[in-house]
């Protein structure tokens, strides 16, 4: 995938609005974390979009934003659309693994089983801290995601898989904060840190695997597993 010297400057935009965002909470500005969080996914999906990537990638960034807006609000019922709005981008990711991916049965079945033990072990773990209005849907969610991250890993390449790896480990994050278990240093900037990499990584690998498949098709060769 060659980057033309425009999408270079978005990319840097991006780049440059997360280590803002990242240091207003290394710094604890909560005024700059507010202010930031809300342009990641827009200038992530503005890189996107000049990279001429699917829509649907547009769309799950679209959701991935929503989501960042409505979990900003601190309101748990606002919260719970917060985690609709994130399920539907982990469904348009799952649509897009299916397009663009190359899967092994296999290499499928090695990474379904290894997220089936982590968020069957995860859930029963937190389970009995959680809010009871909160249990089901954080198990739900739960599941969708660690498919994503699995589908993720097992067939559309090294760049979305520890995309989704990291994915499910912000959000692990968030439940251990949620179950008001024992938090890390600097809590905050690990859950951002690692949902800000997740997410452009899951870019970055969906639009080289999309590049190679169109190469591919263009060329009446059968699609190959990319980065």
């Amino acid at each position: 995938m060659t980057a033309s010297p425009h999408a270079r400057r978005v990319q840097l935009a991006f780049v440059a609005v997360a280590v803002l965002h990242l240091a207003g909470h290394l710094a604890g500005v909560e005024l700059l974390q507010q202010l930031t969080k809300p342009l990641l996914m827009p200038a992530l999906a503005a890189w996107v979009f000049v990279c001429r990537g699917p829509r649907l990638l547009l769309v799950a960034l679209l959701f991935g934003w929503g989501g960042d807006v409505l979990l900003q609000t601190g309101n748990d019922t606002l919260f719970l659309f917060g985690m609709a709005s994130f399920g539907i981008g982990h469904l348009c990711y799952l649509m897009l693994f299916r397009r663009f991916g190359s899967f092994d049965a296999r290499r499928t079945a090695l990474f379904v089983g290894g997220y089936a033990v982590v968020t069957a072990v995860t859930v029963a773990a937190l389970w009995p801290d959680l809010d009871a209005p909160l249990r089901i849907p954080v198990a739900g969610y739960s599941l969708l995601l660690a498919v994503m991250a699995c589908f993720a890993a097992a067939g559309a390449g090294w760049r979305a898989g520890i995309g989704g790896a990291l994915f499910l480990l912000s959000d692990t994050l968030i439940a251990v904060r949620m179950a008001e278990w024992q938090l890390l240093p600097a809590h905050g900037f690990w859950v951002m840190l690692t949902y800000v990499a997740a997410q452009y990584l899951l870019a970055d690998g969906l639009l080289r695997r999309a590049a190679a498949v169109q190469d591919d098709r263009r060329a009446g060769r059968p699609a190959e597993a990319v980065g």
